[in-house]
């Protein structure tokens, strides 16, 4: 699979839950939560993706603490545009001012010159949209973001995203449950740009799905993957 020019394996590891309870402040088992980064790469997930809203900034820690100096494969995604705070809150911030500290932040926490892909989490409602993809593109040509992708987008935001910027992804919520972003699949399948799903298990909720079946050992899914 490809993100831009760059080679990852199919199966990523999506490290938001190496972080404390409700995704806030760190770990319980610290040592526990770095021996499970270590353990994804070396299980052949080669792309790791994180957001600086994960813990907030923990998550984007516990990565640099587990594998930095990281191997020339790893390829890290992060994400920025959502603040907490609180735990049960996550809210959209797309401010440009924002953004930028945010990538400045990241840049820092993970210990990289250059981000290899970095995300707008989320559309602000009261920023434009072109206003919050500024501070991407600049760093971008700045060196410090390789790549730049989009999170929770449909289409049309997409197709809006890329009139300002180069979009080598989009990453949303995608699962046995869940099939919204069919359009999104589709439309990204056509532009050749990688879609990543997040939520790909539903925590669990899919093993309780009609469309899978589990006699004993056997496991039948019937869902177009």
């Amino acid at each position: 699979m490809r993100i831009g020019e760059l080679e990852i394996n199919r199966l990523g590891y999506g490290a938001m839950r190496v972080c404390g309870p409700q995704i806030w402040g760190p770990p319980k088992d610290r040592a526990g939560a770095l021996k499970v980064l270590r353990r994804a790469y070396q299980l052949g997930c080669n792309f790791f993706d994180t957001a600086d809203s994960y813990g907030p900034h923990v998550d984007e820690e516990l990565i640099a603490e587990a594998l930095y100096p990281y191997p020339r494969d790893l390829v890290i995604a992060t994400k920025g545009g959502l603040v907490r705070p609180s735990a049960p809150r996550w809210d959209e911030n797309g401010r440009p001012e924002h953004l930028r500290k945010a990538i400045e932040g990241s840049l820092k926490r993970l210990k990289v010159e250059r981000i290899d892909l970095y995300q707008l989490h989320a559309i602000d409602p009261k920023v434009p949209l072109e206003d919050s993809l500024g501070p991407l593109i600049d760093a971008q040509r700045a060196g410090k973001i390789r790549h730049i992708g989009v999170s929770n987008f449909n289409v049309a935001e997409l197709e809006r995203a890329r009139k300002v910027a180069t979009i080598v992804s989009v990453q949303n919520e995608y699962n046995l449950g869940n099939r919204e972003s069919e359009p999104v699949l589709a439309r990204c399948e056509k532009l050749g740009i990688a879609f990543l799903p997040w939520y790909p298990l539903g925590a669990g909720a899919a093993a309780r799905l009609d469309q899978i079946h589990h006699p004993n050992t056997a496991i039948r899914v019937t869902v177009r993957v």
